[in-house]
């Protein structure tokens, strides 16, 4: 039997479950963090808070669970990055959150460049990827220390390494995608040349020991959240495909050891390196879904998301919306679009707008399925879904309808750290394959396309209509 502890640090909480291979999830703890929201754009959470989290939530799991963890996994936001001191391991700055949109000036001044980026790192030129965040935060806050992803402190406390992961590093602007390394001529365009940069790792490389959760423990499994999950729900094969629903959405393909370039806007990333080989994922984000949902709370249009299923209309009578309250994110790029609302009438009542906002997501999502569609030479025939909104029935079937296909629920909340526990027993069982770690899983619930194909042609017509023009007026003055 192998026992692992493996911890999910994500923007607004660490979780952290200890699971063996016998009896499942034995233990859960998860502690809250709150980001900082600030104007122009600014998202910054308190790194001290970041780590207290991790050796509280990981402390009070292998208590609850009364058993010893033979390996400790980690999986982490992906591009929230910090200054810090690498000798005493003290922040510098605080962290600067994947959402954050103050790098949009650094972004603009290497606009001549975003082609040769996009083919060497698969990324768009965006303020959401690691490296111009480094940058703002060298120009703006401090030149001391040195400045990396969170993951790479974090382990750094716990086992005294400088290192980050493939997936991770994919996340950044100065990697190479095809050679999975850092690349200097890149780093030199965000005047991040000089910098000390962790080095990359396996996902399935044990990187050090820790005594943070008891006795002297391997610390295995790094990756990023999404390919986390996109492990954790056996999307192992060329093709297959997960969306999960959180503060936002992120829809993942895995395209195997090819490094796809998206001819439809779409990122190309490191799903993970395991077994000496390295595979590849396209991924397109909504920036909106449970903050859109939260949305709708605070105008009191709903107490909690607990109320989606009961409030939204059955039928959404024209009203359209388009939920772009960060921006809209692939295949449009748009940080400057805002939220619409339209086709209401003296007849809209809230739950026309709660239907509304949740069709607004799942239009994105369909999106953003066609267009891996594209990129991995095939259409999606299914999706599989994780996160927290996968309990509205109300989104799901929405998801379901639009996107013409059936959406399969991983029937667990803990996908992201799972993976991340798979990832370390192949770590501490190099005779172990991904299939074998990860295991067997039949969804909760499947949601079949109850619209014609028509209507959902039709609706996604108009909905992208109406998603073109928020993009555009984003870009006016």
């Amino acid at each position: 039997m192998t026992t692992i502890l493996a911890i999910d640090q994500g923007t607004s909480g660490t979780k952290a479950i200890v699971v063996d291979t016998e009896d499942g999830t034995v233990a859960i703890a998860e502690e809250a963090i709150r980001p900082s929201y600030l104007p122009g754009g600014g998202v910054e959470q308190n790194p001290q808070q970041l780590l207290a989290s991790v050796l509280t939530a990981g402390r009070r799991a292998v208590s609850m669970a009364g058993r010893p963890i033979d390996g400790v996994a980690l999986a982490n936001q992906g591009e929230t990055v910090l200054a810090w001191d690498e000798a005493t391991g003290t922040p510098l700055s605080p962290a600067i959150v994947w959402q954050d949109r103050r790098a949009e000036s650094i972004c603009a001044e290497l606009t001549e460049h975003s082609e040769v980026l996009a083919q060497r790192t698969g990324l768009v030129l965006d303020p959401y990827f690691s490296a111009p965040k480094m940058a703002w935060l060298r120009r703006h806050l401090t030149r001391d220390g040195v400045v990396t992803t969170t993951d790479t402190w974090l382990v750094h406390h716990l086992t005294g390494e400088f290192v980050t992961d493939a997936s991770t590093a994919s996340r950044s602007l100065i990697f190479d995608l095809d050679s999975a390394a850092w690349d200097g001529q890149l780093a030199e365009m965000f005047r991040l040349g000089g910098e000390r940069m962790p080095r990359i790792v396996a996902s399935d490389e044990v990187v050090g020991t820790t005594r943070a959760f008891g006795q002297e423990t391997p610390v295995a499994g790094l990756i990023v959240d999404q390919q986390a999950a996109l492990v954790a729900e056996a999307c192992l094969e060329q093709g297959t495909a997960k969306c999960t629903y959180g503060t936002g959405a992120f829809l993942l393909a895995n395209t195997g050891p090819d490094a796809v370039r998206s001819s439809a806007g779409l990122t190309t990333s490191v799903a993970w390196q395991t077994a000496g080989q390295t595979l590849y994922c396209v991924d397109g984000q909504v920036y909106t879904v449970a903050s859109a949902v939260r949305w709708l709370q605070d105008l009191g249009l709903i107490q909690s998301a607990t109320e989606l299923d009961s409030l939204a209309a059955a039928d959404a009578e024209g009203v359209l919306c388009v939920p772009a309250f960060a921006g809209l994110a692939a295949p449009r790029w748009a940080p400057e679009a805002a939220a619409s609302l339209s086709g209401m009438t003296l007849a809209t009542r809230r739950e026309h707008l709660v239907l509304a906002v949740l069709q607004g997501i799942a239009a994105q999502v369909t999106e953003l399925a066609d267009l891996v569609g594209c990129d991995v030479g095939r259409p999606l025939n299914r999706l599989r879904a994780d996160g927290g909104l996968t309990n509205s029935a109300a989104l799901m079937q929405a998801q379901a309808d639009i996107a013409q296909m059936p959406v399969d629920i991983y029937p667990n909340a803990h996908a992201t750290p799972l993976g991340a526990a798979a990832l370390a027993r192949c770590a501490l069982d190099p005779a172990m394959s991904l299939e074998e770690a990860v295991g067997d899983w039949q969804p909760s619930t499947v949601y079949e396309p109850r619209w014609s194909e028509d209507r959902a042609q039709q609706f996604r017509t108009t909905w992208a209509q109406a998603a073109t023009d928020c993009a555009s007026k984003g870009d006016k003055p």
